[in-house]
């Protein structure tokens, strides 16, 4: 956590949204406080690649995408980067004309240096914000929890199915195949 009344540092959102400190880390903006994340790196890029392939073949390339890190601004004073999120081409559409969108469907492909408290914030303000389904996945340990509210989380083990649904129905995949 980096805080935003430091002078070197943006203090205004807008000023962060311009903000290019060009070293390498990603950033969130929380109602003044900068948090510093490090991205993805290749355990979450092959997750993300493994998603992506399942996404492409399930045919839901036809109505929207998956991005990778995208800016999302959950309220006017939150902008977070989900690892991975589910956009329709919709919303997509409407971002391009310069509209903030939430997506229906989250994913984080959480490490070692993930705080929980961090880790539940973030739950909390995308339910807050509309996101209808949230994965967050533990690569060391292969698990991976699907949550569809704050209240209503599925622990998913070696050959259960993750499930995107309601969102997207017909995206399950067994968790062994993220890690195989």
């Amino acid at each position: 956590m980096i805080q935003a009344s430091n002078p070197t540092l943006p203090q205004t959102l807008e000023a962060f949204l311009d903000w290019e400190p060009g070293d390498g880390f990603k950033y969130e903006w929380n109602n003044g406080e900068i948090i510093q994340s490090s991205g993805m790196k290749k355990k979450q890029y092959f997750i993300y690649n493994v998603l992506s392939k399942l996404f492409f073949e399930k045919g839901y390339h036809q109505q929207g995408m998956l991005m990778a890190e995208p800016d999302v601004m959950l309220t006017a004073f939150q902008m977070r980067h989900p690892d991975i999120a589910y956009f329709t081409d919709s919303q997509i559409q409407r971002g391009r004309n310069g509209e903030d969108v939430i997506p229906a469907f989250v994913i984080e492909v959480l490490s070692e240096t993930d705080q929980a408290y961090r880790i539940e914030e973030k739950i909390a303000e995308y339910f807050k914000a509309g996101v209808q389904v949230i994965w967050n996945i533990l690569p060391e340990q292969e698990v991976v929890y699907v949550y569809t509210s704050r209240k209503q989380v599925t622990i998913c083990l070696d050959d259960d199915i993750c499930s995107a649904a309601p969102v997207l129905p017909d995206f399950t995949i067994p968790v062994n195949t993220l890690f195989a």
